[in-house]
């Protein structure tokens, strides 16, 4: 041990610490540090979203009622607006183009609605979702929370809009003669597929919006692309019926396709199952698990990014 005497005060040395030439790395787990933001494990970060579980219902519910706040007819533009969409599209592709081929009046207009909201709760889910991560930065960068949060709740958002949809839908299939049955129930599990496979596209474009903002501009040409490509306004198998069959099974496995096809097998009477592709159901729900566990994966992977830089 040394000493200095200056003034009459005795200056002791430090004595040698325990952790002295000790790396950070090492510091960090002798005494249980861990870095701030660092991302938690798989089956921990799924323990966070459930426990932060009433805060992603309670988002999407504010969301959902801010979105049409400033707008004169308030909530009503959640059914108008897709329902204004498909009066277009059956005066322009009905009535102008003729699509409505190989179906009755009574049987296409209800083909056509239900193809259009079915569609759009696909579309509003991953026009969110590019926007979940950018579009909350202040949030992000505020609180500590699991960031996937961010977009289940849009995609919950979107499914709360569509089940008001539905209320329309089904006065639209009723007042053209598709009246209640047994197969309406299959809307249950048919949307709760769909809304599994739009969580996990919107995680997959929360990150990828997280990193490039300006893919929020380019995504709604990606999805008018993948509505004309989707038989939206019109039956796949029959408007393609001299095409080669791979164009038309491409097309008809799609996820967006095959959603909106068990839906209209569910309500509309005349929609009968040759109108499906085969194991439809199977397709369906490999799409929804693929889809979901893929994009949640992907998201979680970079978790500790999301607010920075």
């Amino acid at each position: 041990m040394s000493d200095t005497t200056h003034g009459g005060a005795v200056a002791l040395g430090s004595p040698p610490s325990a952790d002295d030439g000790l790396s950070a790395a090492e510091l960090a787990a002798k005494y249980g540090l861990a870095v701030s933001g660092a991302r938690p494990g798989l089956r921990e970060y799924v323990s966070q979203l459930r426990g932060r579980r009433h805060f992603i219902l309670a988002f999407s519910r504010a969301k959902l009622t801010a979105q049409y706040s400033q707008a004169k007819l308030g909530q009503l533009w959640q059914v108008a607006t897709p329902l204004l969409n498909a009066g277009v599209y059956f005066i322009i592709f009905g009535l102008i183009l003729g699509t409505k081929k190989g179906f009755t009046q009574d049987v296409f207009i209800p083909f056509l609605v239900t193809g259009v909201f079915v569609f759009t709760f696909t579309q509003s889910s991953v026009m969110a979702g590019v926007r979940a991560i950018s579009g909350n930065l202040g949030l992000v960068r505020a609180l500590h929370f699991p960031r996937a949060s961010l977009p289940i709740s849009f995609s919950l958002q979107q499914l709360q809009q569509l089940l008001y949809s539905l209320i329309v839908l089904i006065a639209v299939t009723v007042g053209f003669g598709s009246y209640p049955r047994l197969s309406w129930l299959l809307v249950i599990p048919a949307l709760a597929l769909q809304f599994f496979f739009n969580t996990g596209l919107a995680l997959v474009m929360a990150r990828m919006g997280a990193k490039t903002p300006d893919l929020a501009q380019l995504m709604p040409f990606v999805m008018r692309t993948w509505m004309y490509a989707s038989g939206v306004m019109f039956s796949i198998p029959v408007m393609l019926a001299d095409k080669p069959a791979w164009i038309t099974d491409v097309l008809q496995y799609n996820p967006a396709a095959i959603y909106m096809d068990l839906v209209r097998f569910a309500l509309i009477d005349g929609y009968g199952s040759e109108n499906l592709p085969d194991h439809v159901w199977a397709v369906a729900l490999a799409w929804s698990i693929v889809v979901g566990l893929v994009g949640f994966v992907y998201f979680w992977k970079a978790e500790e990014r999301y607010g920075r830089g």
